[in-house]
């Protein structure tokens, strides 16, 4: 199959108690491996590519990629843009292809955020694709995106069920405590106030930063109403320790496929560890 818009995708996760998993690739290696996971898993998968990859490597090069994979797949796939906030980039992922979109406007006035956000989501409408937004701000680093602790803020659950009112999305990132990048202790995240808004916003909702959370946590923000999980970092690491793995063993290795199968692989069992536990596995019957 194609492409396909994740709205269905993460409703029935949402219905069926699990989360979808949403894996950062940034190469051919690391969407291969992801979709490679998610066939192994019989488990849907969102791929996302941030504003710095989408420069990197280009929207054009990035749905071609993807549309082989989901085609060759027999799972559904998304091509998801991650954490932009450049409306026109968002128009030229979305007119190459891409399924779905996040504006980020966390860093706006809430009022700025919806009409800036009602914006995105009629360009995407047009084009058949969902958008992902975010209420309240994680720390941490994430491709070009940096928040120092001092600019975090939680989502407030009463203002994301009037966001999700006013802005016609199709899913709500919420920040909880968790941060992009890499926890320098152990995150405490806060569930009551994840609980009090997935009884507000009728709405899948989506757990920014979950690499290097605990299992428990993880297991336990799905239970509470999480339906899709960003994974990133997670990959980023197992990718470049088997990359100096491998070639600190070979140095005189010149051959990229031959370096870069091995972390490809490792990547692929990262990706599928998540996938089970979120619960996706054996969602898709093929």
């Amino acid at each position: 199959m194609d492409l396909v818009n994740p709205r269905a995708m993460l409703e029935q996760a949402r219905q069926g108690g699990y989360a979808v998993g949403a894996f950062n690739i940034h190469n051919l290696e690391t969407l291969q491996a992801v979709v490679a996971a998610a066939v192994a898993a019989g488990a849907p998968v969102i791929l996302q590519a941030t504003p710095g990859t989408v420069k990197y490597a280009g929207a054009d090069y990035l749905v071609a990629m993807a549309r082989v994979a989901a085609r060759q797949a027999a799972v559904p796939v998304v091509l998801h843009l991650d954490h932009a906030i450049d409306i026109d980039l968002i128009g030229t992922c979305l007119e190459a292809g891409f399924t779905s979109v996040m504006f980020d406007g966390s860093t706006l006035p809430l009022e700025e955020n919806i009409t800036r956000t009602r914006q995105v989501v009629a360009m995407a409408r047009e084009k058949g694709a969902a958008v992902e937004a975010e209420l309240g701000r994680l720390g941490g680093r994430e491709d070009e995106l940096a928040v120092d602790a001092e600019a975090v803020y939680y989502t407030d659950p009463d203002e994301a069920a009037t966001f999700a009112a006013a802005t016609g999305i199709d899913s709500l990132a919420v920040a909880i405590g968790t941060a992009h990048g890499v926890y320098r202790g152990e995150p405490r995240l806060d569930f009551e106030r994840l609980q009090e808004i997935a009884a507000r916003v009728n709405l899948p909702l989506v757990l920014h930063g979950a690499s290097g959370l605990p299992d428990t946590a993880v297991a336990r923000c799905i239970a509470l109403g999480i339906s899709k999980i960003n994974i990133a970092t997670d990959l980023k690491l197992v990718l470049a320790a088997r990359l100096r793995e491998t070639l600190a063993a070979n140095p005189e290795e010149t051959d990229p496929r031959r370096y870069f199968t091995p972390a490809r692989e490792a990547v692929k069992e990262t990706a599928l560890a998540k996938m089970r536990l979120c619960g996706a596995a054996g969602r898709v019957q093929t």
